[in-house]
C-alpha cells in the first residue's frame, strides 16, 4: 500500500528556492549571513518567516499549528532551531549562525528528516543514527524488478542503465534483495526516472539546486530525479555537478524503507555537496537495512 502523501511537502520546493536565493545565489551572500547571524528569541528580522517555513517543511516543528509565519523570533523558532542543530550535530544554541544557514543552503534529498505530525504518513522512528518510516514498512518479497521511465530527457537509458544497476547492487551486496530490470512494457515494483517541476506526485521539483531527488517508502516504488539539475554520469564530476549514482544509492535506501541518517558518512545522510562522489554504503546504512529486514 502506498504511503499517504502530505500537503506539507508541496510547498517545500518554493520555500527552499527562497532559502537558496537568500543565502546562496545572492551576490550579498556574506552580508545576508551577517544580518541573520546572532538572531535570537525576541528579535525581529526581515526574512525569518522563510526560516520557519524551511524548518517546518523538514519536520522540526511539532505540528503545523505551532508555526507563526511572521518575522518575529519566538520561542517555537528557538526550539525548532535547537532540534535542527542537534540533529546535524551543530552547536546547539537556538540562534541563527553561519554554520546553520550554510547547512540549510546545501542541496539535499526532498524527504523530510523528522515527522511529528500524527496525521502524516511519513513519520520516522529514530534508531541510532539511521531511521525507519513510521510503522517500519517493508517489502514482502526479496526479488524486485525495476524499469526506467522519465517524463523529461536528461540521460539516455543506455547511459543510465549500468549506473542504476550498480546502485541497486550496493544494497543487494549487504541484504537478501535481488534486483532485475523489467521489460519496458511489463509491470515493475520500482520505477526510476527524471522529471521537472510538477510531475503528478504532489512533490514538485524546484529547478537547479535545493531538492535533487525523492523516493517513497515500501511498497510504493517511485524514485524521481529533478531533471533540471546538472547531472554527471562519470567519475570526473565537476564542482557544479551532481553524481547520479551517488544520489541513486541514497534514494534506493528510501525505496527499501530507510529514512535519513544523522551520520555524515552514511549514504542516507540527506545533504549532498555538488562535485562529490559518494557511492558506497557506510556501516550505519548496513546496520539500518539489516535491522529493518533481519531484526539486528
Amino acid at each position: 500500500m502506498a504511503p499517504k502523501l502530505s500537503h506539507h511537502i508541496i510547498s517545500k520546493a518554493l520555500l527552499l528556492l527562497i532559502i537558496q536565493s537568500l543565502f546562496v545565489n545572492s551576490e550579498s551572500h556574506s552580508r545576508s549571513l551577517q544580518l541573520f547571524e546572532g538572531a535570537q528569541k525576541g528579535y525581529t528580522f526581515k526574512g525569518l518567516n522563510h526560516v520557519k517555513q524551511y524548518l517546518k517543511a523538514f519536520g522540526y516543528y511539532y505540528s503545523i499549528n505551532d508555526v507563526n509565519f511572521t518575522d518575529h523570533f519566538d520561542s517555537l523558532l528557538e526550539s525548532a532551531l535547537k532540534a535542527y542543530q542537534q540533529y546535524y550535530r551543530l552547536e546547539v544554541t537556538g540562534k541563527i549562525n553561519s554554520d546553520t544557514m550554510k547547512k540549510m543552503s546545501t542541496p539535499r534529498c526532498g524527504v523530510r528528516d523528522v515527522f511529528n505530525d500524527s496525521n502524516d504518513g511519513f513519520k520516522f522512528r529514530m534508531v541510532a543514527n539511521y531511521t525507519f518510516f513510521n510503522g517500519m514498512p517493508r517489502w514482502n518479497k526479496r526479488q524486485l524488478t525495476y524499469k526506467l521511465r522519465s517524463s523529461a530527457y536528461v540521460i539516455s537509458d543506455r547511459q543510465l542503465r549500468p549506473i542504476i544497476a550498480r546502485a541497486f547492487g550496493k544494497w543487494a551486496d549487504v541484504s537478501n534483495f535481488t534486483f532485475r530490470e523489467a521489460w519496458v512494457f511489463n509491470p515493475s515494483d520500482i520505477v526510476v526516472g527524471f522529471h521537472r517541476r510538477f510531475h503528478w506526485d504532489n512533490y514538485p521539483f524546484d529547478g537547479p539546486g535545493n531538492i535533487l531527488a525523492h523516493a517513497f517508502a515500501p511498497e510504493d516504488g517511485r524514485l524521481h530525479y529533478d531533471a533540471d539539475e546538472n547531472w554527471s554520469t562519470n567519475n570526473l564530476t565537476r564542482l557544479d555537478q551532481i553524481d547520479v549514482e551517488s544520489v541513486s544509492v541514497h534514494e534506493i535506501g528510501h525505496i527499501l524503507g530507510l529514512g535519513h541518517s544523522r551520520d555524515p558518512n552514511a549514504i542516507m545522510y540527506p545533504y549532498y555537496r555538488p562535485g562529490t562522489i559518494k557511492r558506497n554504503l557506510g556501516q550505519d546504512d548496513i546496520d539500518g537495512i539489516r535491522a529493518l529486514y533481519f531484526g539486528r
